[in-house]
């Protein structure tokens, strides 16, 4: 991982990505294409080519199986993702999609890119953010900040305001909801609150629409697309999203994908056309829902109608003109959409980035945490005693960085151990809150009276969670960082993750695409263990031999041919796939091939 070179800031999008960097004497979204922005897309060509971007969004109508998309959801989560007989998790599709960006900015900034701020949703979790982080670290770039998507935006917005103002950020992606009540004063943007939905977004308007037209085609023809024909679903997926953009400024859209099925030898095609009034009143529920969230952001930060200045949209769905009547019309405020939708976001990231990066762009951020810490205690509910009573430390839309203390005591004489278990919300009842974390305090001094046990808790700027338990007439203190689903990876896993990405990498085609030349990919050589599972003296002999190969084949990469290093490249994953299999069939051929290969490197 590199802590230096150039910072960026990052949106990494559900649906679509982009990068931003201090260019002339302002931030700038970068980027070779004239929209700016990567399709958050993912793929394995059958040839077992790396796609990303558009190229894999393309790949997804015919080969949906081999392309994943919408990774942004997932993340945080344990499901892993297939790509034709690969499997990755989403925090390493996430970082395929990273390492594309910084390609583009180095290419355009022409130096290295080392540092990063990423962007999250304001609801995001402490195991998405992680995973966020994760990613970063799988893409080689030192994540220094993780920022809330509606507080880049409102830096987007607001870096030419000079007197005081209250806003709406009204963030609606393609997989996330987030609202949040700021102010923005001077040099300072202040988030008062945040409230959203992480699985909400344009790709369920995406889905209503799809099932409007699986439902016309089973109607007229009698079949199910959805089980029978992948590659038909996926592009009637493809036709839903290009609807949903047109219906944004059309009234009418007309849908018509030919031959999506046969039926006795005839093709059979779904034309249709659907009026924006039939689609508003699809998303019209969902749309709604959005408000729940913007009056409670709206109630927390003690904020009425009347006193918001502003509405600033953020996020290509918030195109949609229903959005836009619905917050006029329930708000009152003016509708601001004069920065790109799609871009501000990015360009608030790349302001911060800019800043830390030590250029003249003096702007104070302000963060707040969107939710309530704090541990099960014995106490007293509904009349009661009850031994799971929760009451937060930390309490949603603190200020941040924040570190709140409690004080609690033992429950019986004699109490040697207490169980902290840490939970996430605002229920007064703790199981009916979020388990984030738990650990243990031992070696308590017992005492017939109650002892006194401090917790404290710590919210950093990225929103990750540290937990102390403190004896106070001892200072016997125990700690935990909460890190939710997503266990810390070692830099020793970590580097073997990246280099398999790399082993991916060097696999991209040849097509002449921005940063698509094998020649520009650093490749890390992955180390070879020497053991076996078994003590097999042969394995053993001929695993050894393998690591000396590759250890001494490491500095070689950067110096030999073009078709050297693929061949080399291709050793390498042979040795290591066989290493992981305990192959030595396998392994055997492919050192010989190594080690001939090198005597003819090395001998020129």
């Amino acid at each position: 991982m590199s802590g230096s070179g150039a910072i960026v800031g990052i949106d990494l999008g559900t649906t679509n990505s982009e990068i931003a960097a201090f260019v002339g004497d302002r931030p700038a979204v970068l980027g070779p294409s004239r929209s700016k922005m990567l399709p958050s897309c993912v793929g394995i060509s059958p040839e077992g080519e790396l796609l990303i971007g558009e190229a894999a969004r393309n790949q997804m109508l015919v080969y949906p199986e081999r392309t994943a998309s919408s990774v942004k959801r997932k993340m945080g989560g344990d499901e892993k993702l297939s790509l034709g007989d690969k499997t990755f998790s989403p925090p390493e599709i996430s970082a395929l999609i990273l390492r594309e960006l910084v390609r583009w900015a180095e290419k355009e900034l022409n130096k290295p890119v080392g540092r990063a701020v990423i962007t999250v949703p304001a609801y995001f979790s402490d195991s998405q953010r992680q995973a966020t982080r994760e990613a970063g670290a799988l893409a080689g770039v030192e994540v220094i900040r993780v920022l809330n998507e509606p507080t880049a935006a409102s830096l987007a917005y607001g870096c030419s305001e000079s007197a005081r103002r209250t806003a709406m950020v009204y963030d609606l992606g393609g997989g996330t909801f987030d609202v949040s009540i700021v102010t923005i004063e001077g040099d300072v943007t202040e988030v008062l609150a945040s409230h959203g939905n992480n699985r909400l977004g344009g790709d369920d308007f995406d889905q209503l629409l799809l099932e409007r037209f699986l439902g016309e085609f089973e109607k007229r023809h009698g079949i199910d697309l959805k089980d029978r024909h992948p590659a038909s679903y996926s592009r009637l997926r493809w036709a839903a999203e290009e609807a949903k953009k047109k219906l944004s400024a059309e009234a009418y859209v007309k849908v018509r994908e030919e031959a999506l099925a046969t039926k006795d030898g005839r093709p059979l095609h779904l034309d249709m056309e659907i009026p924006r009034s039939e689609y508003e009143e699809m998303i019209r529920p969902l749309a709604e829902t959005t408000l729940d969230s913007v009056f409670n952001a709206m109630e927390d930060a003690s904020v009425r109608p009347d006193e918001i200045d502003v509405v600033l949209l953020v996020g290509g769905s918030t195109r949609t003109p229903l959005i836009r009547k619905m917050l006029e019309e329930r708000v009152g405020a003016p509708v601001r959409e004069d920065v790109h939708p799609d871009l501000c976001v990015a360009l608030g990231a790349g302001l911060l980035a800019s800043r830390l990066d030590g250029h003249d762009i003096e702007r104070v951020l302000v963060d707040v945490s969107p939710y309530s810490f704090g541990p099960s205690h014995l106490g007293t509910l509904e009349g009661r005693e009850y031994m799971h009573c929760y009451r937060p430390i930390i309490r949603r839309n603190t200020s941040l960085p924040v570190t709140r203390t409690e004080q609690y005591c033992t429950s019986v004489p004699l109490q040697e151990t207490v169980q902290v278990e840490v939970f996430q919300g605002e229920n007064p009842d703790a199981l009916k809150n979020i388990l984030v974390g738990n650990f243990m305090v031992e070696g308590l001094t017992p005492t017939e009276e109650p002892n006194e046990v401090l917790c404290r808790m710590s919210l950093d700027l990225d929103g990750i969670l540290k937990v102390e338990a403190i004896e106070k007439r001892t200072g016997l203190t125990k700690h935990i960082t909460i890190r939710d689903a997503i266990k810390p990876k070692s830099e020793e896993e970590l580097a073997r993750a990246r280099a398999r990405l790399e082993r991916l990498h060097a696999r991209r085609p040849h097509d002449g695409s921005p940063g698509g030349e094998v020649s520009d990919v650093p490749v890390e050589v992955v180390e070879v263990e020497a053991e076996p599972a078994a003590p097999d003296p042969e394995w053993a002999a001929r695993a050894n031999e393998a690591k000396t190969l590759m250890e001494r084949s490491r500095g070689l990469l950067g110096k030999v041919h073009d078709e050297d290093k693929e061949e080399m490249i291709d050793l390498h994953e042979r040795i290591q796939d066989a290493v992981e299999k305990q192959d030595l069939a396998s392994l055997s051929p492919a050192v010989d091939a190594l080690n001939e290969l090198l005597f003819f490197i090395e001998g020129r």
